[in-house]
């Protein structure tokens, strides 16, 4: 059996028609999902970005984090943020050696860094080059009037506008749809399937950065959610308080946004569409997963960060399509993680499962011959969130900082039930040392207590 693994960075789960949105359009992630087993308490075991990803391509847990080091010139906002050990063997690595064909297609750019590994085991990589940060074009750079389009007033010349001049440099040469860095991503996977229809077994890996910030779709894209043109085009978060936008400002960006998760469906569709006509979805297992999705005024947030953890950061779209059709149309409401899936999919294809691999094979619990987990932890840094069927738990990893929520009473997460309940916060402390493997490192004790993307808030914010 082949094997094709879709990651979406930052794409939240309520943004799905097939997750029960009623206003977004999804029509193709929609049709998949319907010939599909959809997951829907599926989470990240570490966050962001690159941890995730170390997951998905080891079946290994990244947290407690043990021997994090900086890498030069990189982000330095969560521990687990490097490289892929040199001891571990990716799932590419492993399935090369059993004579498997493997691609790569991708427009996430952390993976490309220097001292990073990600490619290893791909007999094809292809990078596509611009997104964010991507130090892809030197110039001739835009000017401050391009710029100014998407910053609020009273936000302008801030650091993020430099943010913007790099990227808007990075695209200034699209155009038409076909630019935008979906349809490189999927049409380029498109490309690699009807280039390698001679391999009698392949893995291939797309993974797209978006609908990821900067959300910048093609405007017919954005008029679906936001017909006007009466406010700055917000494409990108301040990573704080979203009281720091006006609400005309926030419906701006929330359209943007959506209009990017659509623009995401409608290249995944082409793909979709290659490789029915393949002829390969017969025997061709097909996985999409997100990292972790988004704040949009959440929490009064707007960005990611791990505490408070939220449900619309949280909460991941996962969904397998098996090529016989088993569970297609059903839901599995069963806990698990990220690098769940790792495991499900090298047992699907009929691989040996190393010892290196901590997942577990979701595939008979889809079956409902097994119950599966019965809670997980999520961290970014110390910062760990606990959830089993009734409770979400956001705290630090030696206990101090409890925000308990009924997840049944309140799923959105707004009554804090901590003094009500130590010990229910005591439960998740102790699974956080558990799951650590009851060591964790001394210095994630004198960690900023500023996690990830997003400044921590007080209660009261």
């Amino acid at each position: 059996m082949n094997c094709v693994l879709i990651i979406v960075d930052s794409w939240r789960q309520d943004h799905c028609g097939c997750y029960g949105n009623e206003w977004i359009r999804t029509p193709n992630l929609d049709a998949l999902a319907a010939e599909s087993v959809l997951f829907t308490r599926a989470y990240p075991e570490s966050l962001p970005t690159l941890p995730v990803r170390r997951a998905l391509h080891t079946g290994k847990r990244v947290y407690p984090f043990h021997g994090h080091q900086y890498q030069k010139g990189d982000f330095r906002g969560a521990p687990g943020w490097g490289p892929i050990e040199e001891d571990l063997d990716t799932v590419a690595e492993l399935l090369h050696a059993q004579g498997y064909r493997t691609g790569f297609v991708t427009d996430t750019y952390h993976q490309f860094k220097p001292s990073k590994n990600f490619h290893r085991g791909f007999d094809e990589w292809r990078w596509i080059r611009g997104q964010e940060h991507d130090f892809h074009r030197s110039g001739p750079l835009v000017d401050d009037a391009a710029i100014s389009k998407h910053m609020p007033v009273d936000r302008r010349h801030t650091p993020r506008w430099e943010d913007h001049r790099c990227y808007l440099t990075n695209v200034a040469h699209r155009h038409s749809e076909e630019d935008y860095f979906p349809a490189q991503v999927f049409r380029t996977a498109a490309d690699w399937l009807d280039r390698n229809q001679d391999a009698d077994n392949f893995f291939l890996v797309l993974d797209s950065f978006d609908p990821h910030e900067p959300w910048d779709p093609p405007l017919n894209y954005r008029r679906m959610y936001d017909p006007d043109d009466d406010v700055a085009d917000v494409i990108w978060s301040t990573y704080g308080p979203a009281d720091q936008f006006s609400p005309r400002e926030l419906q701006r960006m929330r359209a943007n946004y959506a209009g990017e998760c659509t623009l995401v469906d409608r290249w995944l569709g082409h793909f979709m569409d290659s490789l029915r006509f393949s002829g390969r979805l017969d025997d061709t297992v097909v996985a999409v997963i997100s990292d972790h999705g988004h704040n949009l005024g959440d929490a009064n947030l707007t960005g990611k960060q791990g505490y408070p953890l939220t449900r619309a950061v949280g909460d991941l779209i996962m969904l397998i399509r098996h090529p016989d059709g088993q569970a297609a149309g059903t839901s599995c409401d069963a806990l698990c993680y990220n690098f769940d899936l790792t495991t499900t999919l090298m047992n699907m294809m009929g691989r040996e499962i190393p010892g290196q691999m901590e997942g577990i094979d979701l595939w008979p619990v889809v079956r409902g011959e097994s119950a599966g987990r019965d809670r997980v932890t999520v961290a970014w840094g110390p910062e760990i969130t606990y959830i089993d069927d009734k409770w979400w738990c956001n705290d630090v990893f030696w206990g101090g900082a409890p925000l308990l929520h009924d997840l049944q009473g309140d799923p959105e997460l707004k009554r804090n039930l901590a003094p009500d309940h130590p010990e229910v916060v005591a439960r998740a402390v102790a699974a956080f040392e558990e799951d650590a493997g009851g060591d964790f490192p001394e210095w994630l004790r004198d960690w900023p207590r500023s996690p990830g993307c997003t400044p921590i808030l007080s209660q009261e914010d």
